[in-house]
């Protein structure tokens, strides 16, 4: 959307599940950091941040027959030239609890060269584009072509 540019008018993501995450989540005070983090990582990602009103990023329900199986759906909402609506919905369905695990191996084989490299801290690249709420968002693209900086040396984080 933005190198088409749109503007983003209200966006939701609504997610349900049948594991203990979303189990837990019933307790609807657990959800107010989770749905703060999810909110934040969406916002850093607009060229605009959206009003409060315009944006709902967060888990809706526990469906125990879907046990493992979270399902995303999305709705992004905008405007493209002549100030034409524009409106884009998308449901994703993915087995949950190994959904990060390239990303985790990712990051663990860069904290591996940061220590070969005997480099410490934090590792800017390889969190921008593997963690959800990393000190400094970047779009993936420019976070992926950091990383691969990163391993070949060109970049010491």
């Amino acid at each position: 959307f933005a190198d088409r540019g749109v503007k983003i008018d209200r966006t939701y993501q609504l997610n349900t599940g049948g594991n203990t995450d979303f189990l837990n989540m019933l307790n609807r005070d657990r959800l107010v950091s989770k749905k703060i983090s999810k909110t934040e990582a969406v916002q850093s990602l607009l060229n605009v941040p959206l009003e409060a009103e315009n944006i709902h990023i967060g888990p809706s329900d526990y469906v125990p027959w879907q046990n493992d199986n979270k399902v995303c759906f999305l709705r992004v909402e905008g405007r493209i030239f002549g100030d034409i609506p524009i409106n884009v919905e998308l449901r994703l369905s993915v087995e949950d609890s190994p959904n990060s695990g390239g990303c985790v191996i990712d990051a663990i084989r860069c904290c591996k060269v940061a220590r070969d490299r005997k480099i410490g801290g934090v590792l800017e690249s390889i969190s921008a584009y593997t963690m959800k709420h990393p000190l400094r968002q970047y779009p993936d693209g420019k976070a992926r072509e950091m990383v691969e900086e990163f391993i070949k040396g060109e970049r010491q984080r």
